[in-house]
């Protein structure tokens, strides 16, 4: 019965997608982690940002990453490093032989296309999930999870950029730059899997309200163009093999550039969240907003595909 309550809580963890070491760090968060075999990590910012964290700052308590699963871009080999690495004592070979062993399920991959048959069998057991971002590329997954949740199912997903420190201090107040007028939000990689970091990173500067999104770049170099009904416009510059940068806010009164550097408390802060919600049912941010940024995410790939025409999220048929 959801919510979970105060009960010790078992937490599979699915991976892994291409150039995404969440199942490394994001189990570590909840279990500790073997400093040997964390340092064989291929993702080696990973171990250097645990490196860092007292050990007062590791373990969400009453919850634990009980198993692993890995399908895909990579498999059981992968998965038994995990396990390892972030002392995981069960390596399973079908996401589906979770169910019955968990209380909660963490999909950690961050390719959309794949989350509707990757979520399915665990919507179908009725096992609440965090989603890795984003949660969909297309509208018609976007549907599909829509219709789920109407039908009950328990779900959350978000882009950890929603939770770095750095921002935080300017989603309810920048009184001192003014009306907002122009939001820069660059992002590394590509719009498919990182683009919804951009995105979720300014949403909270301007909240709900954006009306359409232009993608005038291509699949290796994207430049996003997005207005807001109060009349701020933003921008995405993105690139593989470009590096992630902070945010350039200009209002009416001033201006701010914000860099960011805490990786550790980002993710940290969104899994504490999950584990909040799995117990009191109550979701860190709406999930309408989840919605809209889905909707950025969608348009942003039609304006590509179509030349870079301006795509309004009223189009998005959900």
């Amino acid at each position: 019965m959801f919510p979970l309550g105060d009960k010790e809580l078992r937490i599979g963890i699915l991976g892994m997608t291409e150039g995404n070491g969440h199942p490394y760090s994001w189990s570590a968060m909840f279990n500790d982690f073997d400093p040997e075999y964390m340092s064989e990590c291929p993702f080696p910012v990973i171990p250097v940002y645990l490196g860092k964290q007292p050990k007062s700052t590791i373990g969400i308590p009453g919850a634990k990453i009980t198993c692993i699963c890995c399908t895909g871009w990579a498999e059981r080999e992968a998965a038994e490093h995990i396990a390892k690495a972030a002392k995981i004592p069960e390596v399973l070979d079908r996401p589906e032989d979770m169910i019955g062993k968990v209380d909660a399920v963490i999909v950690a991959t961050d390719v959309g296309d794949e989350h509707v048959e990757r979520c399915r069998p665990f919507v179908e057991a009725g096992i609440p999930m965090f989603i890795d971002k984003p949660l969909v590329n297309k509208e018609e997954d976007l549907r599909t999870f829509l219709e789920w949740r109407k039908n009950g199912a328990k779900f959350i997903t978000s882009s950890s950029m929603r939770y770095c420190k750095e921002f935080e201090a300017y989603y309810n107040n920048h009184y001192e730059i003014g009306e907002l007028m122009y939001i820069c939000s660059p992002m590394s990689k590509k719009y498919e899997t990182y683009g919804i970091h951009a995105l979720e990173a300014m949403y909270p500067m301007l909240g709900e309200g954006f009306v359409s999104v232009r993608n005038t770049g291509t699949f290796e170099r994207t430049f996003v163009h997005i207005k807001h009904s109060s009349g701020c416009n933003v921008n995405i510059t993105q690139g593989i093999g470009q590096s992630g940068a902070g945010m350039l806010l200009i209002g009416s009164l001033g201006s701010q550039y914000i860099t960011v550097g805490d990786s550790y408390y980002a993710f940290k802060k969104q899994l504490d969240l999950f584990v909040h919600w799995l117990r009191t049912g109550e979701e860190p941010f709406p999930f309408a907003q989840s919605v809209e940024l889905m909707k950025m995410v969608i348009a942003g790939l039609r304006s590509r595909e179509e030349g870079g025409r301006e795509v309004f999220l009223s189009e998005i048929d959900v």
